[in-house]
């Protein structure tokens, strides 16, 4: 079983209430949710029986019945335990949670998002949301593949998605790699055409050349960008690629 991590409490309250911080994230989920006595199903059942008899019907309830689906909670077992649970607890409070969990289950609501529908096509992970996205236009996600000998991120572009020119500078070696891992993209040096990438293409970019690459207008797009090392590496982030450049691919 892959071990629980939650660092919701640090990143939301981490300078004001640390030690809540702390016993959320290192406490509750570190080391009660990560016990081997219950399985996780067990407990994401224990958790929203235990908030719906408090009256917790908040976006709290909704994260854990949203955590009780991914471990494998069908829809027919959480409308039994709902049911069996509002002969104790209430009948409003049924109504209530029952709102909740028709969201979660997609039950004439929410379908798959298109990033998690992508997802299920790559072998890696999308990760979270890009810290670097103020030079990229549209959403991206960095996901760390590999942070030793040869650092590897898996960067994946939602459509229309596409980072700004930029320039991987060194005095000598440097430069970038990029594989296509998913969907459909382009990457385009200055002066010249733009390349389509489609999964299974790999792009050698010397250091010190002005470039850019994202997602086709149409399709998700992800790559390991591989880092090659160099003498005083950099990188220079420069214009965005205008929407009348990107609308002449």
């Amino acid at each position: 079983m892959s071990k629980i991590v939650q660092t919701a409490g640090r990143e939301q309250l981490g300078e004001f209430a640390p030690m809540f911080a702390h016993l959320n994230d290192d406490i509750l989920f570190g080391e009660v949710w990560n016990e081997p006595v219950l399985d996780v199903k067990t407990k994401c059942i224990v958790t929203v029986v235990s908030l719906m008899s408090s009256g917790i019907t908040d976006s709290s309830l909704k994260y854990h019945l949203e955590n009780a689906k991914k471990n494998g909670v069908t829809k027919n077992e959480i409308a039994a335990i709902i049911t069996h649970c509002t002969m104790y607890t209430g009948w409003p409070k049924g109504w209530a949670v029952f709102r909740l969990a028709k969201e979660v289950w997609c039950d004439g609501g929410q379908t798959e998002s298109a990033k998690d529908a992508f997802e299920k096509q790559i072998m890696f992970p999308i990760g979270e949301p890009n810290p670097y996205g103020d030079y990229f236009i549209g959403q991206s996600y960095l996901a760390p593949v590999s942070t030793e000998q040869i650092p590897i991120f898996n960067v994946t572009f939602e459509p229309k998605c596409r980072n700004n020119w930029h320039i991987h500078h060194a005095t000598n070696g440097g430069g970038q790699m990029l594989i296509c891992v998913g969907g459909r993209g382009y990457y385009q040096e200055e002066g010249k055409e733009p390349v389509e990438m489609t999964e299974g293409t790999v792009i050698n970019i010397p250091a010190n050349v002005k470039h850019w690459h994202g997602a086709a207008a149409d399709s998700w797009f992800s790559h390991l960008a591989i880092e090659i090392a160099g003498e005083n590496a950099s990188t220079q982030w420069l214009e965005p690629v205008s929407d009348e450049e990107y609308s002449k691919i």
